[in-house]
């Protein structure tokens, strides 16, 4: 499905420019994505409708499939991470 989109231009201050360019990293996402994700959940809060954890879990699993995240490679990374540091030297549980 197309999105349509408006190119626009916006003036920041550095720090802003900074904090943008450091979380599209993190979320390894393009800078519009974050400011798109900035933008709704700051509307959110504004109307009232952030709707608490329910919401944000919705949220939060909306953008993982938006993003293309394969799920079930991710549970089976994580399980496997825990097995190896479960038996790692030092944990305790060796």
């Amino acid at each position: 499905m197309a999105t349509t989109t408006i190119k626009s231009t916006y003036s920041l201050d550095v720090e802003t420019v900074r904090i943008l360019e450091a979380l599209a990293s993190r979320w390894n996402v393009s800078k519009s994505e974050v400011l798109r994700r900035a933008i709704r959940t700051a509307s959110a809060e504004e109307t009232g409708g952030a709707g608490g954890p329910l919401a944000a879990l919705r949220q939060l699993q909306a953008d993982v499939m938006e993003d293309g995240v394969d799920i079930e490679r991710w549970v089976r990374d994580v399980r496997a991470e825990r097995r190896a540091w479960a038996m790692a030297p030092g944990t305790g549980a060796e």
